[in-house]
């Protein structure tokens, strides 16, 4: 990724607004149209989703916090940066 210019990985938690169909479909639709996540889980615990985004800066990051809150209503989303990436596969053993 680092040779595309997608320097940063962050990795967002949210935390729904409401748990029906409709609103899983407008996040679902919304996540799938912005290219910089990367990865998309719903969770069991304190976060209902975790989105893993590749992006070029923090400027990047923030258009698209901008475009998924302007999309869907969320309650909280707290985002971390990774410092390092230590291991990154997709093999399975």
């Amino acid at each position: 990724m680092r040779k595309l210019g997608l320097d940063m990985t962050i990795f967002v938690s949210i935390r729904a607004a409401e748990h029906s169909e409709e609103w899983l479909k407008k996040l679902t639709d919304a996540v799938r149209d912005i290219p910089e996540v990367v990865e998309f889980y719903r969770m069991t615990g304190d976060v209902d989703y975790l989105l893993k985004l590749r992006v070029e800066s923090i400027g990047a990051y923030d258009a698209v916090y901008r475009r998924l809150i302007k999309t869907v209503r969320l309650t909280d989303v707290s985002s971390t940066f990774s410092m390092e990436e230590i291991k990154c596969t997709t093999a399975s053993r």
